[in-house]
């Protein structure tokens, strides 16, 4: 983008988040509020920010109570920013803090603002609870009545049925499937073996166990309620005791997606700053990485393609508008919603009748070199606080590129509703 005449990089500072936790554990009482707020402070307090204004905060969460209409700005609020700090929420499913990051990019690039936090937060733990609509709209009768007389006619409709509650939905309104079902249901379309979704998940436990113990994150998870490391991992697992799991979403003998290769619901919170390069180098502070293309997705999920395809679109025109091939990339940060997913749609860009018919190419994609996937652990193990999970990504990915020297780094997350979020970032 120009702004008076020049271009505006938009450069990743760094980013900070709390340990990633399974639900109903450390974080049980804790609210997506409690932990936006350790996370925003994470990077408040990693790059002297306490009482500074910036110019917007962009982060959301997926499962929130209706109190939390203005979670952003109540995090901000609460945090060590300055109450002159604006704050938006917005949600993308699995992919609301790569949005968030893409928004605050998009606001510095067209200049009208110099820096800015995108994040997200999720807890299943502290999901909101609520009664049938039935039972709901006897209350709104209730409220609207204009005499006593009528207050307790409506009154008298309530039965002991209303008061069985009704927790967050999983399955898709569209199919009435679950995301682990839809995606069995890829994992037959392309022929995802079992042994290779095992083997995905084993490198991802073995790959964030070595990340901790080198120290690599030290510098992007702060401690957080007695929580100092994502107690997802799952150090002592091996491939056989990956293997001795049942499947969980279709457990017929066809059944391939288990606990073990599946992610764990998870609470937590991650952050990341971004601004333009004259911002930071006036505030002394590090670029570690440049995030230069993004892009977004969708499929029809309802009837022809598989639910969590769409990164493999994405990712197809983002790589056409860039102009690089999907094998110029030093670091592949793919979301590991599901290892059968993230199998899938490496199977899919080496297809030349999904390429040719789908994406519109003359040829394959090709394959990407393995080594260079989630290299750091994937979601299989670090855990997936739905909004969460992206804003972790680009930290992590600004960290390897700098660490790196150069290079680029890209990043794939998929999303429900059947939508994909990627994004292209770059060495300094």
């Amino acid at each position: 983008m120009l702004h008076d005449g020049r271009a505006i990089r938009v450069a990743v500072v760094g980013g900070s988040r709390i340990p990633f936790c399974r639900s109903h554990s450390v974080y049980r009482n804790c609210t997506n509020q409690d932990l936006m707020v350790g996370a925003l402070n994470g990077v408040v307090n990693k790059f002297d920010l306490k009482g500074q204004t910036l110019g917007d905060v962009a982060l959301g969460a997926v499962i929130k109570h209706s109190s939390d209409w203005s979670l952003a700005r109540e995090c901000v609020i609460e945090s060590e920013l300055s109450l002159r700090t604006p704050a938006v929420d917005l949600q993308r499913a699995c992919g609301t803090s790569l949005e968030a990051a893409i928004l605050v990019a998009n606001k510095i690039a067209l200049g009208q603002i110099e820096a800015g936090i995108a994040g997200g937060t999720d807890t299943v733990s502290d999901a909101p609870v609520v009664y049938p609509d039935e039972y709901r709209q006897i209350l709104m009768e209730i409220h609207r009545a204009h005499s006593p007389m009528d207050r307790i006619k409506s009154a008298f409709k309530i039965r002991p049925k209303h008061f069985k509650p009704v927790f967050p939905g999983v399955k898709e309104p569209r199919t009435g499937l679950s995301m682990g079902e839809s995606c069995e249901l890829t994992a037959k379309k392309w022929d995802v073996q079992r042994e290779h979704q095992d083997q995905l998940a084993l490198s991802s436990h073995i790959k964030a166990a070595g990340a901790y113990d080198a120290g690599w994150f030290d510098d992007l998870v702060v401690p957080f309620e007695g929580a100092e490391e994502d107690n997802n991992i799952r150090r002592d697992t091996t491939f056989e005791k990956l293997a001795a799991l049942k499947p969980v979403f279709d457990r017929s003998e066809e059944g391939t997606m288990t606990a073990g290769n599946s992610t764990a619901l998870t609470d937590g919170a991650a952050a990341v700053l971004l601004a333009s390069e004259d911002w930071a180098r006036r505030k002394k502070l590090p670029i570690i990485a440049y995030l230069t293309f993004a892009k977004a997705s969708a499929v029809n999920f309802i009837d022809d393609e598989g639910l969590l395809m769409a990164p493999a679109y994405a990712v197809s025109d983002m790589l056409k508008q860039a102009n690089l091939s999907l094998q110029e990339f030093d670091f592949y940060e793919i979301h590991e919603a599901f290892a059968a997913q993230t199998v899938a749609t490496l199977k899919a860009w080496q297809s030349e009748e999904f390429c040719r018919n789908k994406l519109d190419r003359n040829e394959p994609m090709g394959p990407i070199d393995l080594a260079r996937l989630n290299t750091k652990g994937g979601s299989i193990a670090i855990g997936h606080p739905f909004a969460a999970t992206g804003a972790r990504i680009v930290a992590t990915m600004a960290k390897l590129l700098y660490e790196n020297g150069s290079g680029r780094g890209l990043i794939s997350v998929c999303t429900a509703g059947g939508m994909g979020v990627t994004a292209i970032m770059e060495a300094p």
